[in-house]
């Protein structure tokens, strides 16, 4: 795809080697019901082109981030309105919005910080199974 904005979908851009992202990515697949997110690493071209769209860090790969609509939302952000789309109670979550982002930032920042030491990491990007490839960029 030529144009990052040219896909209906909302996008979830995740570190392709990290267990804990993958886990998440795997995690909203399941309650992604209505079909609406697609996925990329950022580690990908289409996740290198959004980050260098945005002026973020093609090098270090800290964030979770969320591409919708022409702009990205990042870090807890990010992980709230996701679950505000899932199937079940997760949408509930997002009442955590209302938390100061400086607040809930410090966690994810945490975590962030030591997901590789905490849930381990690969050689390389997880490569989701050929019945999900249609959700997966690059």
């Amino acid at each position: 795809m030529s144009d990052i904005d040219e896909l209906p979908h909302p996008v979830i851009l995740f570190d392709g080697v990290c267990n804990l992202c993958s886990g998440a990515v795997q995690f909203v697949i399941k309650r992604d019901k209505k079909d609406i997110f697609r996925f990329a690493s950022l580690q990908s071209d289409y996740g290198l082109s959004v980050l260098k769209k945005f002026h973020l860090s093609t090098d270090a790969f800290n964030s979770f981030i969320l591409y919708r609509s022409g702009k990205i939302y990042t870090k807890s952000t990010a992980a709230l309105l996701v679950t505000n789309q899932l199937h079940g109670t997760w949408p509930l979550l997002t009442i955590f919005i209302f938390i100061p982002k400086l607040i809930r930032n410090g966690f994810y920042n945490l975590i962030a910080r030591n997901r590789y030491r905490w849930f381990g990491k690969k050689e390389k990007c997880w490569v989701p199974s050929p019945d999900l490839q249609n959700k997966f960029l690059d």
